[in-house]
């Protein structure tokens, strides 16, 4: 006997012998294949239409646009902005809100730094919303304490 080689096997496929049911939606589906081809292609005609009109073919398109001619510096930023997300997966070991919250907060703080702008306008929404959901709370167990 080799060591490095392996007798050849002698093999034979045997198709196993069709059912009833399987004989006869096969008969079905072959008498059923021009309309079914039909339908396919009335459908496929249709969806290309709504999606070349819609707003969502607009939005891939300006997005595509973006990429292809991007703003001086945008793709080292986005490196940097990425890289910031994947050090705080890194630093999120344990819990599950460690692993929420340390990405998107360090990819926060990346972001703020290329582009103080809008973060600022993002804040100061932030802000203003976790205000009115405070004070909506503290009314809340308020109203609850005083019922009691």
């Amino acid at each position: 006997l080799s060591l490095y080689s392996s007798p050849a096997r002698e093999t034979k496929y045997v198709e196993n012998p069709q059912t009833q049911l399987e004989e006869r939606v096969s008969h079905l589906r072959h008498i059923m294949e021009p309309y079914t081809a039909w339908c396919q292609s009335e459908l496929v005609d249709t969806s290309k239409v709504k999606v070349d009109s819609s707003l969502c073919s607009d939005f891939f398109s300006e997005g595509y646009e973006f990429l292809q001619n991007p703003p001086a510096g945008f793709y080292p930023r986005l490196g940097v902005i990425g890289f910031a997300g994947i050090v705080g997966l890194f630093l999120a070991r344990g819990s599950k809100i460690k692993k929420l919250v340390y990405p998107a907060g360090l990819m926060g703080v990346g972001a703020s730094m290329y582009y103080p702008q809008q973060a600022v306008s993002i804040a100061k929404v932030a802000g203003t919303q976790l205000y009115d959901w405070s004070l909506q709370g503290y009314i809340a167990v308020e109203s609850l304490w005083k019922d009691n």
